[in-house]
């Protein structure tokens, strides 16, 4: 329930106008760096609306992982269910890696891909 109402106010609320109310990510405040979920509310506004290419601007990794996140919570919780492991160590620590890396290079001088508001 509170998912899709946040849903609804992230489709009705538009993130890339400034004063939107909206959280501001602690990592891009506190280090002025973009971090792996850096553009996230507006690349889920851009795909409410149906705007696939502004979602691959403001954040092409989180769109290409996202079907392997939604996979890996829906298989933890069935896991946690039958008391098997919840997502392996291989899979974790090779998100964990590519997390890193696009945090480098989405920071790197000249990069073009810029989530749209600052």
């Amino acid at each position: 329930m509170a998912g899709a109402a946040a849903l609804a106010y992230v489709a009705i609320a538009d993130p890339h106008r400034p004063g939107t109310l909206l959280p501001r990510c602690p990592t891009k405040l506190i280090t002025g760096l973009d971090c792996p979920a850096c553009g996230g509310l507006r690349l889920a506004h851009d795909l409410l609306h149906g705007d696939l290419e502004a979602a691959l601007h403001d954040n092409p990794f989180l769109l290409l992982c996202s079907p392997a996140l939604a996979v890996l919570l829906w298989r933890g919780r069935k896991g946690r269910a039958a008391g098997s492991e919840a997502v392996p160590d291989r899979v974790a620590y090779t998100l964990a890696g590519a997390a890193l890396a696009w945090t480098v290079v989405r920071n790197l001088p000249g990069w073009p891909l810029k989530p749209t508001v600052e």
